[in-house]
C-alpha cells in the first residue's frame, strides 16, 4: 500500500524528480516490461542493494509505475498496455500465431514492446509538470507568512513603544 503524506512524494526528496524520470527511461526501454525491485535497482542505479528505495519510489508514484499482484515487482504502467507479444531477442513484435505456436520455455524470451522515444519524452514532461504543480501548491500553502510576520513586526513596535513609554 502506498505511503500517505501530506508532502507531495515529489517534494520528499530532492533527487525525487531525477530518479522518477531515470526510472522512466530505463523501464521505458529495457527488453523485459517487469522486474522484482532488486533488478530495477540494479538496471537504474546499478547497485541492487538499493532495492527497498527503489520499490519505495514506485509505490510512491502510481501515476507511472504499478506492483505486481504479489508486490515483489514492478513495470510501467504505459508499458503493461501492450500486448505481451515482443520477442526479446529478435527484437520484433510476433504475431498472435507465432505466440501461440511457441513453447512454454520459448515464451519467457517474450515481453511487451518498449516505449518509443516519444512515449518516454511524454512520461518525463507529465513528471516535470507534476513536480512544478507540487513546487507551486507548497508556495501557495505558504501564503500566511508574509502577513504573520508583518503582523508580528507591528505588534513588537507597539509593544516596544508601549514598554518605553512606561
Amino acid at each position: 500500500m502506498a505511503r500517505t503524506t501530506s508532502l507531495s512524494p515529489y517534494l520528499a526528496d530532492t533527487r525525487r524528480l531525477a530518479d522518477v524520470i531515470a526510472a522512466i527511461q530505463v523501464m521505458g526501454t529495457y527488453k523485459f516490461y517487469w522486474q522484482d525491485f532488486a533488478g530495477w535497482a540494479e538496471r537504474i542505479s546499478g547497485d541492487a542493494q538499493v532495492a527497498a528505495y527503489w520499490r519505495n519510489i514506485f509505490e510512491d508514484h502510481p501515476e507511472f509505475f504499478r506492483l505486481d499482484g504479489d508486490r515483489q515487482g514492478a513495470a510501467l504502467v504505459w508499458r503493461r498496455q501492450y500486448p505481451k507479444r515482443f520477442h526479446v531477442d529478435e527484437e520484433r513484435r510476433l504475431s498472435v500465431a507465432e505466440c501461440l505456436a511457441l513453447t512454454e520455455a520459448e515464451m519467457e524470451r517474450v515481453s511487451r514492446e518498449p516505449l518509443s522515444a516519444n512515449d518516454i519524452r511524454a512520461l518525463i514532461d507529465t513528471a516535470v509538470g507534476l513536480h512544478s504543480r507540487a513546487l507551486d501548491q507548497q508556495k501557495e500553502r505558504r501564503w500566511w507568512l508574509p502577513l504573520v510576520t508583518a503582523v508580528a513586526a507591528l505588534l513588537g513596535a507597539v509593544l516596544g513603544a508601549w514598554l518605553k513609554g512606561r
